[in-house]
């Protein structure tokens, strides 16, 4: 049996010229979308350009500690995977790597701030280098993923290693290359970006992991990583390592 199919404008009772006005309008608004998008994209291209030509800050030595900054996803994750290295006095939450000035917990997550999750990292030089601090950067994180660690996604979640001087920058170029030589497919997903400004996240942020061990996030996302980081690094780590 056929069907008797009838054509959209007589469903709908739209007359010729209105139908055509209606996939102008449509055509329109498409053409607008992808001018945006492709204006959003040469935008985002035209900043990682612009970041990647500016002078990096060097943090002084003081009291005999250095500092590094990375960011890798979660910060509660970050920040307790280092605060389990040797030579690590200090690890604390914060923001860096984008283009707003004092950013919050609630703005930086909009992800129109361009920063992300990072950790400032105040380390005894002569006991651990900033060599090994990238091992435990790459060695903690699933190097191929893009704007997130697992589910934590998001350009406010992705990953950015900071340099402060050229020794660093080969120092991370070298691992990188290292890396993606012996995974053989895929790239290193994080950005490597000359350090400008770390800013330190608010006050409830700092320690969470170990302030908040029955918080579900920190007992089925943290946590976890944290032990992975652990057997793979054992030689790494604290005595008092929990």
């Amino acid at each position: 049996m056929q069907a008797n199919y009838m054509s959209f404008d007589k469903v709908f009772k739209i007359k010729p010229m209105k139908k055509y006005t209606i996939l102008l309008i449509a055509t329109v608004i498409f053409s607008l979308q992808a001018a945006c998008q492709s204006s959003n994209k040469t935008n985002k291209e035209a900043e990682a350009k612009a970041q990647l030509s500016k002078t990096p800050v060097e943090v002084p030595t003081k009291n005999g500690l250095d500092r590094a900054y990375f960011a890798s996803g979660c910060f509660w994750c970050v920040e307790a995977i280092y605060e389990s290295v040797k030579g690590v006095e200090e690890s604390i939450s914060g923001y860096s790597g984008g283009h707003t000035d004092n950013p919050t917990y609630e703005s930086s997550n909009t992800g129109r701030t361009g920063h992300a999750e990072a950790v400032e990292i105040i380390y005894n030089p002569s006991v651990v280098s900033f060599e090994t601090l990238v091992d435990v950067y790459f060695g903690s994180q699933n190097i191929t993923q893009v704007n997130g660690q697992g589910g934590d996604r998001g350009s406010q979640y992705r990953s950015i290693i900071f340099y402060q001087n050229d020794a660093q920058k080969n120092i991370i170029d070298d691992k990188i290359t290292e890396i993606e030589q012996e995974i053989g497919t895929g790239k290193v997903a994080a950005q490597v970006l000359p350090f400008e400004k770390f800013w330190e996240a608010e006050g409830y942020h700092q320690n969470y992991e170990r302030l908040n061990p029955n918080n579900p996030y920190i007992q089925n996302v943290s946590v976890p990583r944290l032990k992975r980081f652990q057997r793979k690094f054992p030689e790494l780590l604290k005595t008092d390592t929990h």
